[in-house]
């Protein structure tokens, strides 16, 4: 039987989307200095995390390079060495490996991290993900859009916490490589049975939807909710979530 971990830790503060960035600050998401801000600031730490062409796992969002670095083309494309020598724009910082992430945080605040897919099966980033944090002692989760990469998780690490990432209706175009079928199970969580998550994150827009309320209170499953920017999102989180991963503003 599966023990359901405490996580106390993971909603007592607001999560800064990508680490507490802020471009007019000189502060690229998911760079060091953002993460530095968020201790600093003592928030959570949401990241993104996915594989390198020699299977280093790298902090970082986009499949392309295109839009936050010197660089163009795809991430997995380049080693974790090559990708590391690359400046993100307008500043003289690279990006960080998820060891670089463990060594700098320390353990201090929490972290929260997005296992980023292809969407093709793959379940390395978990399996190298899993690796990277075996001793690591401060809190962390994880979490993934996909559900094969979330039982996957369950599979290889089962008492590390771990979430579905999730939408309710899944409508925007990047979404449109999804059958209406996957839309409506994902949105369902009919995957539940095999990812088996500890928490949601889910959309705030959509936050409302009957699944996470239900989640919420009649199976007291914890509701983060991402992203946070506007007034209006702070009343719906207030309204249906445990806690907010937030960006453009301090909570």
């Amino acid at each position: 039987m599966e023990r359901t971990p405490s996580l106390g830790w993971l909603l007592a503060r607001p999560i800064a989307h990508r680490a507490l960035h802020d471009v007019a600050a000189g502060r690229i998401e998911n760079m060091p200095s953002a993460v530095d801000a968020a201790i600093e600031g003592n928030y959570g730490i949401e990241v993104d995390v996915q594989l390198a062409a020699d299977g280093e796992v790298v902090v970082f969002h986009d499949d392309n390079l295109d839009r936050l670095t010197t660089a163009t083309g795809p991430v997995k494309a380049l080693t974790g060495r090559q990708l590391q020598s690359l400046t993100f724009r307008g500043t003289t910082e690279t990006m960080m490996t998820l060891s670089d992430l463990l060594t700098r945080v320390e353990g201090r605040v929490p972290l929260l991290i997005e296992l980023k897919s292809g969407f093709d099966g793959d379940i390395s980033v978990v399996e190298r993900a899993c690796t990277r944090l075996a001793g690591y002692r401060g809190p962390v989760a994880m979490m993934s859009f996909d559900p094969v990469l979330v039982a996957a998780l369950r599979r290889i690490a089962p008492h590390m916490p771990r979430g579905i990432t999730m939408e309710h209706h899944y409508e925007d175009p990047e979404w449109d490589f999804l059958s209406p079928e996957t839309k409506f199970a994902w949105g369902q969580l009919r995957h539940a049975p095999e990812t088996r998550p500890h928490f949601l994150a889910h959309y705030v827009k959509e936050l409302d939807s009957p699944v996470a309320t239900m989640a919420r209170a009649v199976s007291g499953m914890p509701v983060l909710t991402w992203t946070v920017r506007t007034d209006q999102d702070r009343q719906m989180a207030r309204r249906h979530a445990d806690q907010i991963i937030f960006e453009g503003f301090r909570p």
